[in-house]
């Protein structure tokens, strides 16, 4: 069985946003952490978008032999932490896998959570989002509801909105792993 933390990251075509954030959690993490991402209604096959490849290769992340895949139920039983692009693709995981509920979160949701908790920085990184998690609950009444959890989608889009969704991606990883 595997040892590994598993994350997985989920938005529409799974060719722009959840493998960014797939790519900068395995950049970030340590060992003690898998991630691997999927899309609600993938491109099955494809590559990840190149205005989105170039920003991940800019940013010295892999992006060869990335192929997209359709999200299971399956994938989402065995994940440890699901991290969505949107409130709608949260929706979507807890629609078809309702025990995920408290282990699957919107990307920046999580982020602001986690710039709220104390996390022992030393700690391996799978300890340290399994008591991020553990958090929630506790720390989400803090900021009630917030209707800017979505990391909007730049598939088809312009320079600038693939800017801004790396940027969110970047940001909101890089807080939820300290």
């Amino acid at each position: 069985m595997d040892q590994h933390y598993r994350v997985l990251t989920v938005c529409t075509g799974n060719v722009c946003r959840s493998p960014a954030a797939a790519a900068w959690v395995v950049a970030l993490a340590d060992r003690s952490v898998a991630a691997a991402s999927a899309g609600v209604a993938a491109v099955v096959g494809a590559p990840v978008s190149e205005p989105m490849a170039d920003l991940m290769r800019g940013a010295g992340l892999r992006v060869a032999g990335f192929s997209a895949h359709q999200l299971t139920p399956r994938m989402i039983e065995h994940s440890d932490l699901v991290l969505t692009m949107t409130a709608q693709h949260r929706a979507w995981v807890v629609g078809r896998v309702p025990a995920a509920v408290r282990r699957t979160f919107t990307l920046l949701e999580l982020a602001r959570v986690a710039r709220l908790v104390d996390v022992d920085s030393s700690a391996p990184t799978a300890e340290r989002l399994r008591h991020l998690v553990d958090a929630v609950p506790t720390v989400r009444a803090q900021f009630g509801s917030e209707d800017d959890t979505d990391v909007p989608d730049p598939y088809g889009l312009g320079a600038d909105a693939y800017d801004l969704a790396f940027g969110l991606i970047e940001g909101a990883v890089r807080d939820i792993l300290g």
